[in-house]
């Protein structure tokens, strides 16, 4: 793609003949000048000589092409190395794992990672330890995420700002989080120095002062070099961004009034060691109700402008089409067709801003559902979904498609001034984290001591860690991160032990809400089916977790309209904590919760769909018997994964009730 974007650049501006292209200039290829002139596209095309020599007479675009060849030397150096690692990748899955190619498309990562933990027993594939857990394998993978992760957490980078007008905005795009991780991780000069181990010297408290100075002067050279820069990053911007999108744009003119969940989201959003896909599928079953939360929030006085703008546009559009219709040679009048396209694109566009009719206005049942799926909501969210300002919090998560395409081209100019002005005077800060919140693990390296999701060291009292942590202000994770990221990993790892704290953490957690689901049992919650009830399961699959998650979600709306706020959360805490009780104990053998008992009219307990076929091994149910085909594991896995899922999804909402 970059040869080509160069490449096709060059050309259109150095060996096209746009007079031609355009018709100002006429062209006559008939030797009887009476004849009809009929112009071809290579008619606008210059001789390759002249191309040639137009080419050599711009010195800037010369410049240009010799910096993006020495870039491209750069990539294509960087393609090659990748090429040997994922050959080195490729040759451990087939002889050290032993999984062939052709079936490693219908393993899970549960299997891998259990094949992994197999091998270093049998043959020491690290030498440094005897066995390898679960949580040592997502360190040294998420390193440097985890890190990220916890920068974030712990609002280190400038990434949020208070501006004029714009009021609290968040800019964090991917030139400024390369530029982050140049300097913290892999550039030249940066703290660590290899892949899995912090430099001796950021470890120390001796010389903080002096390796903040020079982390400020490395900053400050990196953001020149970014200034310096800046032109070439633009223009290439301005040219991806204009060969990827102007295609979508036609065929969906709609799609950039699409939203998607923004970089900052998605690290806002991570847990302490969770992998990209499982980020991945995790925001993805929340695309639809937080598209349906946004969709909200429609002024109606843009409604209206939209609506009329649609009519006016329509109706021009409309007389285009008949009167192209009766003669085709109406397009043939200049500007007719560019028109037409505009028209399209304009009705398109106010569409957008129409909302449904049969919308239903639900933001507090939206965002509780969004919630099962995203695990992370500021307190200050809840009771408070149908404000403004909630929204607008929200949308700083999930942002316009249109708004991250030009954060991306502001990007060059924005990203310099970020670095030298707002992220040198943190350097003391950096120094003093990275110094403070890294461990070394045996096998592993050193890691990010947040990532270690130890309660004692890292927990927050407001998040059922009271008495149990002794971590101060600046230790603690903010936003219950350390206590939903070991509740994410633990129930994602059935297998892994955790440490004497996390252990007692957990157990704590099932203590309470075996008591809280006792008070619903004796109050004998009855959750009718209702039009709300139908409209919330909706935006869920069809799955019976799922379904679970909409009678938790609805159930105190319908019956606790008339109750108090805090009687309504009372109530939700109770029905969360009764539908926890039905799936097996985080520390038994995870064999899939034949008790489950949905939170139903009938209040009985009901075997979900495919728990009998899950039961009948009883071997660990969240893993594939060897014995099973690729289809059955496929499945099997895929269904148990809908089980870990909803499991968590219901700690996230118990764990924000309490």
């Amino acid at each position: 793609q970059f040869i080509f974007v160069v490449a096709f650049t060059t050309f259109l501006i150095s060996c096209v003949d746009y007079d031609i292209l355009f018709a100002n200039k006429a062209v006559n290829h008939s030797q009887h000048p009476s004849e009809p002139i009929k112009v071809t596209l290579p008619d606008a095309f210059l001789p390759p000589n002249v191309c040639s020599s137009r080419i050599q007479a711009n010195s800037f675009l010369i410049c240009i092409l010799v910096i993006a060849g020495v870039f491209w030397i750069h990539r294509l150096v960087k393609f090659i190395y990748n090429v040997c690692c994922y050959w080195e990748i490729h040759s451990f899955y087939i002889n050290a794992l032993k999984i062939p190619m052709s079936t490693l498309p219908y393993y899970t990562w549960q299997e891998v990672q259990a094949r992994i933990v197999q091998i270093q027993k049998e043959h020491q594939i690290c030498i440094h330890k005897k066995e390898l857990t679960e949580l040592d394998i997502y360190h040294r993978i998420l390193r440097f995420k985890n890190y990220m992760v916890a920068m974030v957490n712990k609002s280190l980078l400038p990434i949020r700002f208070r501006l004029p007008l714009l009021g609290d905005t968040v800019f964090y795009t991917r030139g400024l989080k390369y530029n982050f991780e140049l300097i913290f991780f892999w550039g030249p000069g940066s703290l660590f120095e290899n892949e899995w181990s912090l430099k001796a010297e950021y470890k120390r408290a001796g010389n903080r002062l002096e390796l903040a100075e020079k982390l400020s002067t490395r900053i400050l050279w990196i953001g020149i070099a970014n200034f310096l820069l800046c032109p070439l990053i633009l223009i290439w911007q301005i040219l991806y961004a204009f060969f990827s999108y102007t295609e979508i744009l036609k065929r969906e003119p709609g799609s950039l009034g699409a939203r998607c969940w923004s970089l900052y989201g998605r690290c806002y959003l991570r847990h302490f060691n969770e992998l990209d896909h499982e980020l991945h599928s995790r925001l993805s079953k929340g695309y639809k109700p937080a598209s349906k939360y946004m969709n909200c929030f429609i002024s109606p006085l843009l409604t209206i402008v939209a609506k009329n703008v649609a009519f006016f546009a329509g109706s021009i559009l409309a007389v285009l089409i008949a009167l192209t219709i009766y003669d085709e040679d109406v397009l043939a009048v200049e500007h007719v067709l560019t028109t037409v396209t505009l028209l399209g694109v304009g009705i398109t566009v106010c569409r957008s801003f129409i909302p449904d009719q049969h919308l239903v206005f639900c933001p507090e049942q939206l965002l509780r559902v969004i919630l099962a799926h995203i695990h992370y909501m500021p307190d200050h969210w809840q009771g408070n979904a149908h404000r403004y300002e909630t929204r607008d919090e929200f949308a700083q998560l999930f942002q316009y498609k249109a708004v991250f395409i030009l954060e991306e081209l502001l990007s060059p100019i924005i990203t310099p001034l970020i670095l030298i002005i707002c992220l040198r005077p943190k350097s003391l800060d950096i120094v003093d984290f990275f110094r403070n919140f890294t461990v070394e693990v045996v096998g592993v390296g050193d890691t990010c001591s947040f990532a270690q999701m130890d309660v004692r060291q890292h927990g927050h009292p407001a998040w059922m860690s009271a008495g149990k942590t002794e971590a101060s202000i600046y230790q603690q994770a903010e936003d219950g991160k350390t206590e939903l990221s070991l509740m994410h990993f633990a129930i994602t790892n059935p297998k892994w032990q955790p440490p004497r704290e996390s252990t007692a953490f957990i157990g704590f957690l099932k203590e309470r809400v075996h008591r809280d689901s006792s008070v619903a049992l004796a109050q004998q919650a009855v959750l009718p089916e209702n039009a709300l009830f139908s409209s919330i399961q909706s935006l869920q699959s069809e799955s019976e977790p799922h379904s679970l998650i909409a009678n938790v979600i609805v159930g105190s709306s319908a019956l606790g309209f008339h109750m108090g706020r805090d009687g309504q959360a009372s109530r939700h805490l109770s029905e969360v904590a009764s539908a926890l009780r039905s799936f097996s104990p985080l520390q038994s053998a995870q064999q899939p919760p034949s008790g489950f008992q949905t939170a139903g009219r009938d209040g009985e307990g009901a075997q979900p769909r495919g728990a009998s076929a899950m039961t009948a091994s009883g071997a660990d149910a969240r893993t594939v018997s060897s014995g099973s085909s690729a289809w059955e594991g496929q499945l099997q896995s895929m269904i148990l994964s809908e089980y870990a899922s909803t499991e968590m999804s219901l700690h996230a909402l118990y764990m924000h009730e309490v």
